[in-house]
């Protein structure tokens, strides 16, 4: 039995040129709040978000609404 792969390849390369890139990006999460800087790491289950002149912050995917590039 072939097992279901749970994520796409595009978000691999969309978040991957984000960080090469150091791109200002929006995270809006489900709570409506927006976050904004840019993602230094992801994994599986988070990204870091860097910002500038607050503290840096590991937010959860399954929290996250959207991302939107500044």
């Amino acid at each position: 039995m072939q097992q279901v792969k749970e994520e796409t390849d595009g978000e691999t390369v969309y978040l991957n040129n984000l960080v090469q890139a150091k791109k200002r990006v929006v995270v809006k999460l489900l709570n409506n709040e927006e976050i904004e800087g840019w993602i230094e790491y992801y994994d599986k289950h988070f990204i870091r978000l860097t910002r500038q002149g607050e503290p840096n912050m590991f937010v959860y995917k399954n929290q996250i609404k959207y991302i939107v590039e500044c």
